[in-house]
């Protein structure tokens, strides 16, 4: 579930809202809390996959040229 943080520094980033809730999906994960496997080795595992993604597309929409019509996807 997304969560919306405004007391964080980097508000002004862009994908700061994907950014953190991907952050958080994988440190709170039981992969790492429990098995105790690095969060590199969860994502191979495809932990936390839709965020990943989600992740991914804000960045890529930065540089995308239609981006500036659209809007950057994301939160």
């Amino acid at each position: 579930m997304p969560k919306y943080y405004e007391d964080k520094e980097d508000d002004n980033k862009a994908c700061s809202g994907v950014r953190e809730d991907f952050k958080s999906c994988l440190l709170q994960h039981d992969c790492v809390l429990k098995d105790g496997k690095s969060a590199r080795q969860c994502l191979k595992e495809g932990h936390c996959r839709a965020l990943q993604v989600s992740f991914f597309e804000c960045k890529r929409s930065m540089v995308d040229a239609r981006s500036r019509f659209r809007g950057r996807k994301g939160y």
